[in-house]
């Protein structure tokens, strides 16, 4: 492993390669649904051989092997020698994931961990044809035109056959090293003594001849003959000057050797008809012409490369500490518009007025650098989906809308585990096996629908299945098993709202404990991350029809829209997410159900909670007030009200860490500065309820 390269050479290799890996694990999913679509063959193919390329740069052997033995396999597919079934893709899959592996290695700067021997062994005899191997005729180097229409780079078993036709007596190779002289004579007689697999200078050069013509690469013969005979040096004029094979013509050499097809420039599809004129002296003139439409492919590379520099990498690190001086900027505007609310100066309400355009416009602008596109979370789900449906012996589709829904980075992060246990829960609890489909008469493959799209501020996201659903009398009766709930408050209970139970610790429907689910620690935890990341998450069933769970959250964490409150003389936020209305209410008209203080409006009965005696400090010993404000607030499908003292108004803020001393106290989510300049703390609202209701 050799990571003493050019750092910015291996962060190139990561980037490239990062983005090929994730792509690949969705392509070969796609592939074992159409084994027989070429392009996708093709495509990965190039992947892996992508990868391999890098890795060889940076001489990372372990995985330059298990690539290599990939994109044997997918060379073989793709030119119909084998066909594809789900034990080649399993071995495939296993490979990509030792892959993905050593990639996370080599982004650790760790001693890459090589794929095990059975494994590439596996791989090895699926790159071998599938029953009687073709004719040795058809393999010839320069007659694969019709073979690939891919264009990829030479193989090992194409290289060893231009080797063997430089030795061989009679092949092309050699009469091409005739025509060169006695150097290229030499250089032949040299390669029978030796017997080994090197090929020499002087015998590439004369493939080269043999493939363009000899007047192509003038130059480099030349070279060669002024240490013999100086009467040379005029016919070198027409070369390049030096022996060195340009990119350009060894991409060239590539094409011819896989066909026409290979590259889809016109002059490259006819060099191939041009590399047998050069095996006879009498068309040696006619092939000088030929470095022009060999050279012309590189004009358009050389226009397009400043393109390349419209992009630049930026550390997210610095995008974060961006991120933290907009966000101060929108406490100072703050600040400022409540200043200029109280003067009657005009020009300064104006001023006011620009300075709140422009803030609002740099923190859009600010926050859409921080975007990505939810694909990076949903390109896993095919394979997950794949993998789990094998091991259950389940047949599942995935489909996906809103790949391209943007939010922002740290979110994407979040996101992923939780939505990762709710499309296996989906699999494992939702989908039934074929044969149980088949008899409620349904297809005998199920459908999971992950979906997301933006709604406002906030991101929509849900992940569908068409399964058995779920039976609310069951959740009743294992709620009141589990010591949940009693049984008369159990029965009181909404269908909605069983459904919500499966998200409280320690519960579980499944009556088996498997590696995949069972242990009733899964929906908690989700329900828990959702919570955190400021977002709710709600459950629609219909027994026998599928389930739906639908998750709100917000496009970002580090600026959030919330409603000021105040308890006492100090001041709070309430997540507007979690607000659903607010009014003011009569203290002493409430009712008490199961020993709970509640409050009834609009024929529904709401749990009333004053929150100021858990968060204020000699708050219990004050009288209460006859009247006050009641904010609703939602967690999921359960609402219940908070008595405030006094409703201050919708305000932006940003989030702040508590300091040491604060750190890890129940219901509170950071703190912000208010826009008359006090310090309030952002209340978390599941976190204030389950400590301490």
């Amino acid at each position: 492993m050799a990571f003493d390269a050019d750092e910015e050479i291996l962060q190139d290799f990561l980037v490239e390669a990062g983005e090929i890996l994730e792509k690949l694990s969705e392509q070969l999913v796609d592939l074992e649904q159409h084994p027989d679509d070429s392009d996708l063959l093709n495509a990965i193919f190039r992947g892996f051989h992508t990868v391999k390329g890098g890795a060889g740069f940076l001489q990372l052997d372990a995985l330059v092997n298990c690539c290599h033995s990939a994109e044997n396999v997918f060379d073989i597919l793709r030119n119909h020698k084998r066909k594809v079934d789900s034990e080649l893709m399993d071995v495939v899959l296993e490979a990509l994931d030792n892959v993905n592996a050593m990639f996370e290695q080599v982004r650790n700067h760790e001693d890459l961990t090589p794929a095990p021997d059975n494994l590439i062994a596996a791989l090895d005899a699926l790159a071998k044809p599938q029953g009687k191997a073709p004719e040795p005729v058809a393999e010839e180097p320069v007659s694969t035109s019709g073979d690939s229409d891919d264009g990829g780079d030479i193989t090992d078993d194409e290289f060893e056959q231009l080797l063997d036709a430089l030795h061989g007596g009679s092949t092309p190779g050699q009469s091409a090293a005739e025509e060169t002289g006695k150097a290229g004579g030499d250089s032949g007689e040299a390669g029978d003594a030796s017997g080994d697999d090197e090929i020499t200078d002087d015998e590439f050069e004369a493939l080269l001849d043999d493939l363009h013509g000899k007047g192509q690469f003038a130059g480099a013969p030349a070279a060669e003959e002024t240490r013999d005979d100086e009467d040379s040096k005029p016919e070198s004029s027409g070369g390049k000057g030096d022996d060195l094979i340009t990119d350009d013509e060894f991409e060239k050499l590539l094409d011819d050797l896989h066909g026409q097809g290979g590259s889809p420039t016109a002059s490259d599809t006819k060099a191939p008809k041009a590399a047998p004129a050069a095996s006879s002296k009498p068309e040696e003139p006619n092939a000088k012409p030929e470095p022009k439409p060999v050279d012309k492919p590189a004009a358009p590379a050389r226009d397009t490369a400043p393109a390349a520099e419209t992009t630049v990498r930026v550390d997210t690190k610095r995008l974060d500490d961006i991120m933290n001086m907009v966000g101060e900027l929108v406490l100072v505007r703050n600040r400022l518009q409540r200043l200029g609310s109280e003067s009657e100066d005009e020009h300064m309400h104006k001023a006011v007025s620009n300075l709140d355009v422009v803030t609002t416009d740099l923190q859009a602008a600010v926050m859409q650098t921080r975007m990505q596109p939810i694909k990076k979370v949903f390109g896993r789900f095919p394979r997950v989906v794949r993998d789990l449906a094998r091991n259950l012996k389940k047949e599942v589709s995935l489909v996906m809308h809103g790949e391209d829904t943007d939010l922002d980075k740290n979110l994407v992060e979040a996101l992923s585990d939780p939505l990762v246990h709710l499309v296996r829960n989906s699999v494992d609890h939702g989908i039934e096996a074929p044969d149980i489909r088949e008899k409620a008469g349904k297809p005998r493959q199920g459908t999971v629908t992950l979906s997301a799209e933006q709604e406002g501020d906030h991101i929509l996201l849900s992940i569908q299945d068409d399964g058995a659903g779920m039976d609310a009398e069951v959740l009743r009766r294992k709620a009141v098993e589990k010591g949940i709930y009693e049984q008369d408050a159990a029965d009181r209970l909404t269908d909605n709202e069983c459904f919500n139970l499966i998200f409280a610790a320690g519960f579980s429907t499944k009556e088996q404990i498997s590696d995949v689910s069972g242990r009733g620690v899964g929906m908690d935890v989700v329900k828990t991350k959702i919570g955190q990341l400021n977002g709710q998450i709600n459950i629609e069933s219909e027994l026998g029809k599928g389930s739906s769970i639908i998750i709100k959250v917000p496009l970002t964490l580090a600026i959030m829209p919330t409603l000021m409150i105040m308890l006492g003389n100090q001041s709070f936020a309430l997540p507007l997410v979690n607000v659903v209305e607010i009014f003011h209410l009569d203290l002493t008209k409430t009712n008490t159900v199961d020993g709970r203080e509640c409050i009834v409006v609009r024929d529904r009965v709401f749990p009333l909670f004053h929150i100021k005696r858990w968060l204020v400090k000699g708050a219990v010993d004050q009288e209460e007030p006859e009247n006050a404000h009641v904010v609703i607030v939602a967690m999921g499908t359960k609402q219940v009200g908070f008595v405030v003292d006094q409703l201050i108004g919708q305000e932006e803020v940003v989030i702040k860490p508590l300091g040491r001393a604060l750190q890890g106290t129940p219901g509170m989510a950071g703190a912000t500065i208010t826009g008359d300049g006090r310090i309030a703390l952002i209340i978390d609202v599941p976190s204030l309820l389950q400590n301490y209701s």
